[in-house]
């Protein structure tokens, strides 16, 4: 028994829209529905995946998954396809890669225990001084 694979569409538009405007368009979409403790980092020249990473906290499984879902509805108002959608059906982490922007959503517990935010931004605070 054989079965098709799945095909998943996926294209930047030509040419993308301005990283300021895809920044603005993920924020509008995470305010929409009222993510927690939104981030966004700079990762310009530690990382050539992608230039920012948004981090978001929702407040259940079924919140997190519709934060990360009207992400990918705005991209689609800018003709942005994802690149890839992860961490969907069990939505403690749900992973959306927009080419340069790379939005996480997750559980507070979740976020807590990666924490994205230190490991990022490692180095980009003067040392403390010593007294």
């Amino acid at each position: 028994m054989s079965s098709q694979a799945q095909v998943i569409k996926t294209r930047l538009p030509s040419p993308p829209p301005a990283l300021p405007v895809l920044l603005a368009t993920v924020h509008d979409a995470v305010n929409e529905l009222k993510a927690k403790d939104v981030v966004e980092i700079d990762v310009r020249g530690k990382s050539s995946v992608a230039d920012f990473l948004i981090i978001a906290s929702g407040t259940s499984t079924r919140h997190v998954k519709s934060i990360a879902d009207e992400v990918v509805k705005f991209a689609k108002k800018l003709d942005v396809m994802p690149l890839g959608v992860e961490g969907e059906r069990e939505a403690e982490w749900v992973l959306v890669d927009l080419g340069d922007v790379i939005v996480h959503v997750m559980l507070p517990r979740v976020r807590e225990f990666y924490a994205l935010e230190r490991l990022w931004t490692v180095g980009d605070q003067p040392p403390e001084e010593q007294e």
